[in-house]
């Protein structure tokens, strides 16, 4: 099982945006989504997660409103501000081109 140290500088951060571009979650259903959708493989720690999260917010490329979770406690909830969406997308891109560009020597080394 892959922890965040073990990620690319940032691959954090990335996950967390595409996390929240698709709806507005908590910081415990955030690292659920990414455990699932990974299968399992990445598992976002709460000492990872939660320093990223207020990096996130100061930079203004999420917001942070409370609300009241499924079992009814009260959570702060992250959506993706508008800058935030900008920024995903060229990071998205940067992610593609490093990983292509990886894959290309995976296969040729």
């Amino acid at each position: 099982m892959s922890k965040p140290t073990d990620l690319v500088q940032g691959t954090l951060d990335l996950l967390i945006l595409k996390t929240v571009a698709l709806e507005s979650m908590h910081g415990w259903a955030i690292a659920q989504r990414i455990r699932s959708v990974s299968n399992n493989v990445l598992q976002v720690n709460q000492g990872a997660l939660y320093p990223a999260l207020h990096r996130l917010e100061q930079q203004g490329w999420i917001r942070a409103e409370w609300g009241e979770s499924e079992n009814n406690r009260r959570a702060k909830y992250y959506s993706l501000t508008k800058a935030g969406r900008k920024y995903l997308q060229s990071e998205e891109a940067n992610w593609q081109r490093l990983s292509a560009a990886i894959g290309l020597i995976l296969k040729t080394a």
